[in-house]
């Protein structure tokens, strides 16, 4: 009886205190979650130093030890920053950050002669200065996870002016984007009617599709160098392969990643019959920049024999080579290819649109909610954008962290389906070596606790993966 007697005082209070409480109770829950499961997993980074038996023909002591190490100081570093992160977003809600904000750019709107009647001038300088607030706040952790970690083992290409003009042009890009995005959004919403939320549904559709497509045209050159992938084998393989499935294939481009890290990767993109590849220099052995340093140290020009070249010239090359060989890239470029031909790419968009649609509509029913306004310190006025930070950002949160596990689930799945589809193109072999080469160059940790794993991983562990494609490796 005490237990419920002491429940109700929580039960009297004014509804805005309710949600207020919930909103970070539930915060708090989902990072001590996230903090218990780190801790499990940064527990066998602890213990488990020596290669296990099922790793032994994959994984040499040394490289199991270099990514041991880097596995363990990432996971001490993202403990610290996501304990800052939930510290100053409670700071931020206690103090009442959100509406001193709005009140600060409501007097800049002042000062240039825009009154209280321009609410969406004053959600743009709102904007501009929150993001402001959130780029400075995460820089010096962004610097330590740059120069300290990634440079301590090796990753790290960058200069500091490098990082800083980049951190810049990518403030400004995004400015650029999000400023007008928001202003025909909330313009939307305002003159939408009953039915604002299917205009904006369509709106963000229109957008999220247009950026897909510029994305890589037109985004990501302004950060990085994109050149075609020369004509040779590697390119006659990848087009016979694309033909070989239907892939509507018109351009490959190889993009300098190595200026700013040595992992590597490769992605699609590209809407209808205008598809794109798009292969990262440290993914390709014949274009690291890592192997042509080795060479220039030994002030030799490369031979594909490998013959000639010292004992010393070798064992550096046996120890740091980064990159995959044609067949290996191919078959990685197979996996990427069946997560096209499966459709998993168009059913993400389908969720994603559907989730979206449901946001939307959510949105309608509980922007009306007084009190929602007045739980966050907004008393005497309800600003659209200020309803939308709120209920997406606050009040889904218990959702958004379902469907996240969910689709993390799917993800993994989807995983399986795409490395067998690259095993049915005949590529089992070449994948089983590119996986093991991929977690090497990237210090990929091949022992997880199960809990972590089905938590965060959104590809299958290694182990797992290469099992899979035992079974026809030697098809």
């Amino acid at each position: 009886m005490g237990m419920w007697a002491s429940l109700d005082p929580m039960w009297e209070m004014p509804a805005e205190k309710r949600i207020f409480g919930a909103v970070l109770l539930f915060s708090w829950t989902v990072y001590l979650w996230e903090t218990f499961l780190a801790q499990r997993q940064r527990r066998i980074y602890k213990t488990t130093t020596h290669v296990p038996l099922e790793l032994g023909q994959i994984m040499d002591s040394e490289t199991f030890e270099k990514s041991r190490l880097y596995q363990l100081d990432k996971s001490n570093f993202s403990f610290w920053s996501g304990l800052y992160s939930e510290i100053e977003g409670t700071l931020i809600l206690l103090f009442g950050g959100i509406p001193y904000l709005w009140r600060l750019s409501g007097r800049f709107c002042g000062y240039a002669g825009f009154g209280p009647e321009y609410e969406i001038t004053q959600s743009l300088v709102f904007l501009l200065m929150a993001t402001l607030f959130s780029a400075l706040t995460g820089l010096p952790w962004s610097l330590y996870n740059t120069f300290v970690i990634e440079e301590k083992h090796g990753f790290n290409q960058q200069t500091l002016g490098f990082f800083m003009k980049d951190a810049i042009k990518k403030f400004i890009v995004t400015q650029c984007i999000l400023l007008p995005v928001s202003s025909l959004l909330l313009y939307i919403i305002k003159i939408g009617g009953d039915y604002f939320f299917i205009y904006a549904w369509l709106f963000t559709l229109v957008v999220s599709l247009v950026l897909v497509t510029i994305y890589a045209d037109y985004i990501a050159p302004l950060f990085d160098k994109f050149t075609p992938l020369p004509e040779g084998k590697l390119k006659q393989e990848i087009e016979v392969m694309a033909k070989s499935i239907d892939f509507p294939l018109t351009k490959v481009y190889v993009v300098e990643g190595s200026k700013r890290s040595s992992h590597s990767n490769a992605y699609f993109y590209g809407f209808f019959k205008n598809k794109r590849i798009v292969l990262f220099d440290t993914l390709l052995e014949e274009y690291s920049v890592l192997n042509k340093d080795i060479q220039e140290e030994s002030g030799m020009e490369p031979r594909n024999d490998g013959e000639g070249d010292s004992e010393e010239i070798k064992a550096k090359i046996k120890n740091k080579k980064q990159g995959c060989k044609n067949e290996e890239v191919l078959a990685v470029l197979g996996h990427e290819l069946g997560h096209w031909k499966l459709g998993h790419t168009v059913k993400n968009i389908i969720i994603s649109q559907m989730n979206s649609f449901l946001c939307f509509f959510l949105f309608a029913v509980l922007i009306g909610r007084k009190e929602l306004f007045a739980a966050f310190g907004f008393f005497d006025s309800q600003p659209t954008l200020i309803g939308l930070l709120i209920i997406f950002q606050f009040i889904f949160s218990p959702y958004n962290e379902v469907l996240s596990f969910c689709l993390t689930v799917l993800s993994r799945r989807f995983e399986f389906q795409a490395d067998a589809f690259a095993k049915k193109l005949g590529k089992a072999k070449d994948l089983y070596s590119a996986l093991i080469k991929l977690n090497k160059d990237n210090l990929g940790f091949p022992v997880s606790d199960w809990l972590f794993s089905m938590w965060h991983y959104s590809h299958p562990p290694l182990l797992e993966r290469l099992q899979a494609l035992k079974n026809s490796k030697h098809d």
